[in-house]
């Protein structure tokens, strides 16, 4: 990783700790994909995306859908980090007390542009606001996370077709392929491949990345911006569960709660990687 980087690979990291302790307080949540799908989060909230804590419902400003509704133990802690609300109302994540539910809500949580949950609808709701920004001619982008299991709603290749159609060149998917869901492998559920080539025949510009690899994932955003006349989709390879030994590669914890032990052994391992990092 180069050394320009660092800063996102700290706060990713503080976002899976985050991520993890919330899961374990809740003893309830999806940290397996949360995880998984971080290091693009982060690069899009620290790097790419312009937006502003103070102002949140900023009409310039760009949007971001977390399609995966299930993941918000990944957006939460991003959204905290960057500075949208304090750290500390982290400790509200799925409580009967507080409204920060376990799938992603807009109308308590500040910084948030949808409530996402019934997987396919967010990416359609994401061309839509894309479609919004040109018939409005502002200059705004538009970037949804999509699950590799996700793609196997029907909704999910009709908001692609829209998207081709309209050209919507300010529209960038995401699409992260830890290739596990909670079934199992997205292989075995529901075989998606070759999902590049079915992506461009729906009409859209494709780019294959490492979605740890911080180079490749600030370098295919860059992409993104400058592709005109159809809309850019990022394949990213990334592993369910990142960061968190016991969890890599498991797709039993899709949506699953560590336990004591468990979360003792998360939090040593991502405290050991950000003291590494920091050092």
């Amino acid at each position: 990783m180069e050394n320009k980087y660092q800063a996102l690979a700290v706060n990713a990291t503080k976002a899976r700790l985050l991520a993890v302790q919330m899961v374990h307080d809740a003893a309830s949540g999806h940290p397996g994909g949360s995880l998984s799908c971080l290091d693009v989060l982060t690069t899009l909230y620290f790097h790419v995306m312009k937006v502003d804590p103070k102002n949140p419902q900023d009409p310039d400003r760009d949007r971001f859908v977390m399609s995966k509704g299930h993941c918000s133990p990944a957006l939460y802690p991003t959204l905290a980090l960057r500075g949208f609300f304090p750290v500390e109302r982290l400790k509200e994540f799925r409580s009967i007390d507080a409204h920060m539910s376990g799938h992603v809500e807009m109308h308590y949580i500040p910084g948030v542009d949808m409530s996402t949950g019934s997987l396919g609808q967010g990416i359609s709701t994401a061309v839509g606001m894309a479609l919004g920004g040109k018939l409005n001619k502002k200059d705004y982008r538009v970037y949804a996370i999509l699950g590799d299991g996700e793609i196997a709603e029907g909704q999910v290749w009709e908001a692609f077709m829209s998207a081709a159609k309209y050209k919507l060149d300010n529209l960038c998917a995401v699409i992260d392929v830890n290739g596990l869901q909670i079934d199992g492998r997205t292989a075995d559920v529901m075989p998606s491949e070759p999902l590049d080539k079915k992506c461009e025949a729906f009409g859209w510009h494709v780019i294959k990345i490492d979605g740890h690899n911080y180079d490749e994932i600030v370098k295919a955003f860059e992409e993104a911006a400058a592709t005109k006349g159809q809309p850019t989709v990022i394949l990213a390879k990334t592993v369910k569960g990142k960061g968190v030994s016991f969890m890599e590669n498991d797709a039993g914890w899709h949506g699953k709660a560590p336990n004591d032990e468990q979360m003792a052994q998360a939090k040593a391992e991502l405290e050991a990687k950000l003291k590494e990092l920091e050092g």
